[in-house]
């Protein structure tokens, strides 16, 4: 009797949407996301940021409407990032950032979830995510922990779910925990952008932050940084900064550094965020306005490369427009 030979069909598992729906391993939930928001010290109404289509820096009146309706968009989870009026040379004013929290946690309560972004570059004369020594040629490093955990503990004291410190100083991870645990914050986690890249995709966020560096001998952030060459440097980073105390990691950028995502959740057990940053994010969105990509389509792509890759959280610029694309991907 001849053998009967079979030809392997993979497209069976392809056929239809509910089969699609019963082998995929991997699936979005809009639950996940996490959407940053500007908020500007002096300005009267939202302003459209360039290069950002749909992204705008806030006022503090604003910002409550914004959280609102993204609220009814099902997003409740917010990366915010302050942006004061003026530059600062001795750091000891962080009123503004501190305020808009009061406010947001008086007017939301426990229906919102806020990580505060925690660095200098914002209010620093020259840009840079730390401060300067005497010479102004290199960052002090232990003076710029002590100014990041004093800031940190302002944040968490004004009802900042998260301290989020996004410098990339060495130590500041173990400081900051010392500084919540001392006064009493243990609830309060940190969310340490522990493997962030020296990038040219921070464009766009720069201008939404007047932190682009300036009056300095440095003239980029290579120094502390990462290097996109030292992919090792990022899972070590990762690797002290959760001994350290950091309750969730991240990647920054993402897109480009799927690679970097799965090496680390290979490393660690804490929850890993991915950011789609400025640059990702206009790219799709200049694409999408000629025509070259579908909008939605691009988005949805991306955010599932960051899932495979292993992220468990995605931090986007379109996460209150997950649902509705993760929901009509499903039709």
């Amino acid at each position: 009797m001849a053998q009967l030979r079979y030809t392997i069909n993979r497209r069976r598992m392809r056929v239809s949407t509910q089969v699609r729906e019963l082998v995929s391993s991997v699936s979005l939930t809009h639950k996940e996301f996490i959407q940053p928001l500007f908020v500007e010290e002096g300005i009267r109404q939202s302003r459209a940021l360039e290069n950002m289509p749909g992204v705008f820096s806030d006022s503090s009146d604003s910002l409550m409407k914004q959280i609102e309706t993204d609220l009814s968009f099902g997003i409740s989870k917010f990366l915010l990032f302050p942006v004061p009026a003026g530059k600062q040379a001795d750091l000891n004013d962080f009123s503004f950032a501190s305020g808009v929290i009061q406010d947001i946690k008086t007017n939301f309560g426990n229906d919102v979830w806020v990580a505060a972004d925690c660095c200098l570059c914002s209010y620093t004369t020259h840009g840079h995510c730390g401060v300067l020594d005497t010479q102004r040629d290199k960052i002090d490093n232990h003076l710029s922990v002590v100014i990041l955990s004093r800031y940190a503990l302002q944040l968490a004291q004004a009802g900042a779910s998260y301290i989020a410190p996004s410098d990339m100083m060495d130590g500041r991870i173990s400081a900051i925990r010392n500084k919540l645990d001392k006064h009493g914050l243990d609830d309060v986690g940190i969310m340490s952008y522990s493997a962030k890249f020296s990038s040219q995709l921070y464009g766009p966020f720069r201008d939404a932050c007047h932190s682009s560096p300036a009056g300095s001998t440095i003239k980029d952030r290579k120094s502390y940084q990462l290097s996109p060459s030292n992919p090792e440097d990022a899972i070590l980073s990762s690797i002290r900064d959760a001994e350290e105390g950091a309750d969730i990691l991240m990647v920054k950028p993402a897109g480009w550094y799927t690679d970097i995502i799965l090496r680390i959740k290979e490393q660690v057990s804490q929850p890993l965020a991915a950011y789609h940053v400025s640059g990702e994010y206009a790219a799709i969105e200049c694409l999408a306005e000629k025509g070259i990509v579908n909008r939605e389509a691009a988005h949805l792509e991306l955010w599932t490369a960051l899932k495979r890759a292993g992220a468990d959280i995605i931090i986007s610029y379109a996460a209150r427009e997950s649902r509705e694309w993760i929901l009509q991907s499903r039709d």
